[in-house]
């Protein structure tokens, strides 16, 4: 079948996500181009030498940089930024530079570019803590932190810079989790599936908050599926993208389930309460969408990847957690 988009632009696809959409957008034909710091090296080592794929070391708030990557693109999906709320206030001004400054300027550049389709990749924490048994699409945004709140305003700038012949669509991803070449081991079902394997313990802090959760693989089917979509079927629109609205606790006792009875759980109380829960209903009922890989399914992909080798120096090295490599990096 014919592709609709010939190259696509992944910002941030050196990532924990772009990690695995990359190769996937490869295999289903379409020419890629990364814009990413690589931070935490080159994740594409095996497809350095594909032809199709197009890597650019640089810097979203570099004008020149985002020129460069958006040549030739049709398709944007844009994952680069300054990750949950525990990076972001770590330096709140680099948080704003690359999370909002710079993204009216990036939407301006690929309609200038000739970009038919933008895809954005913002939070589920942008609905705040709700006490509705379902979070949807029509609730208002009460964003707590500047990370969230930068991910609801640039949902606003998306909508303002849409029209004829630039189609935007908008994603509110639950909690990413699973194994990806670039993984992240700062998330909740990774942390504890981390130090359930490496350090036969597991620490708990309070337990009764959700969390909601979705494979690092639906995550990325979703995204390239949004490609294959016709126009009328997603411009404008708004979805939460999730799968499990699991207790914290809960998912510590799947995590010893899997990896096995030997593993302590220690619960501790915590001043954090906030608690997280969405509905994917809507995406489902609209595109038929419907996330198929479990919580489970993610502890059992890491336990593989931990034993296989694939991880290693999982507890000490700064390239899995984010704010430990911005923080050895001095990121400015």
């Amino acid at each position: 079948m014919a592709k609709r988009f010939k190259r696509v632009l992944v910002t941030g696809g050196a990532g924990y996500v772009g990690s695995s959409l990359v190769p996937k957008l490869l295999n289903a034909g379409y020419e890629v181009s990364v814009l990413d710091l690589y931070l935490y090296g080159d994740v594409f080592a095996g497809l350095d030498a594909d032809p199709k794929l197009r890597q650019i070391k640089g810097d979203l708030r570099n004008s020149e940089d985002v020129s460069k990557a958006l040549a030739g693109c049709d398709a944007v999906i844009h994952l680069a930024c300054i990750s949950n709320d525990p990076s972001f206030d770590l330096n709140p001004e680099l948080g704003r530079s690359i999370n909002f400054d710079c993204f009216r300027p990036l939407v301006k550049k690929s309609k200038d570019a000739g970009v038919k389709r933008f895809i954005y990749a913002s939070s589920s924490s942008v609905y705040g803590i709700k006490s509705d048994p379902n979070v949807t699409e029509d609730l208002p945004l009460v964003p707590l932190t500047d990370y969230s709140k930068y991910k609801a305003m640039c949902e606003e700038v998306l909508e303002e810079e849409r029209e004829p012949g630039f189609v935007t669509v908008t994603l509110r991803p639950a909690t990413v989790c699973g194994y990806a070449p670039r993984l992240r081991l700062d998330l909740t079902v990774n942390i504890l599936t981390n130090h359930a394997i490496n350090n036969g313990r597991i620490t708990v802090f309070g337990g009764d908050q959700l969390r909601p959760n979705i494979h690092v693989e639906d995550m990325t089917d979703l995204y390239t599926m949004l490609l294959d979509q016709p126009d009328e079927m997603i411009n404008g629109k708004t979805w939460n993208a999730g799968y499990h609205n699991l207790k914290v606790r809960t998912i510590a006792d799947m995590v010893r389930e899997e990896v096995g009875p030997n593993v302590d759980i220690v619960v501790t109380p915590t001043d954090d309460h906030r608690s997280y829960h969405v509905s994917s209903e809507k995406i489902r009922r609209d595109l038929g969408f419907a996330a198929e890989r479990s919580v489970k399914d993610a502890i059992v992909d890491l336990k593989a990847a931990f034993l296989a080798g694939q991880v290693p120096n999982s507890m000490t090295d700064d390239r899995y957690y984010n704010i430990k490599r911005m923080q050895a990096l001095k990121l400015k």
